[in-house]
């Protein structure tokens, strides 16, 4: 009997563990898929209140931002890399990746534009929810 409570406090502090990992993937691709549906509110949703950008930008000057990549593109592609999460304490987080952004406007089969991205954010739970507090990218081949 004792064991298997033992057993099940382990399983317990392992799901503990990666439930936020887990999370902040989801997170990721609700990103990517609003970037992708062109929906510049939903890419908004997933950025902090105190969400900072390069050169200072905030949230509204980055959902700003996304809303103008999506009216000059009818069609947005974004692939990721795998995600490398480090947890820092229980609400914080780093998320480094690499991806690939594409876009075309309505009648291009293939992308009028295409860049390769390195990218680092910063998350913090807040609420119950993940969203990102931090962001910087760079592109990989300049």
């Amino acid at each position: 009997m004792i064991g298997l409570l033992l057993a099940c406090v382990l399983a317990m502090t392992g799901c503990k563990r990666a439930a936020p990992e887990e999370a902040i993937r989801e997170q990721v691709a609700a990103l990517q898929s609003a970037i992708e549906a062109r929906s510049a509110s939903d890419v908004a949703a997933v950025l902090d209140d105190d969400f900072i950008g390069p050169q200072n930008m905030d949230r509204r000057a980055a959902r700003q931002l996304a809303a103008v990549m999506m009216l000059r593109h009818q069609r947005i592609g974004v692939l990721t890399g795998p995600l490398d999460i480090t947890l820092q304490g229980e609400d914080r987080a780093m998320v480094r990746t690499r991806a690939a952004v594409s876009g075309a406007d309505g009648s291009a089969r293939l992308p009028d534009s295409a860049q390769a991205w390195r990218v680092e954010s910063g998350w913090r739970l807040r609420d119950g929810v993940w969203r990102i507090n931090r962001l910087d990218w760079t592109p990989v081949l300049e």
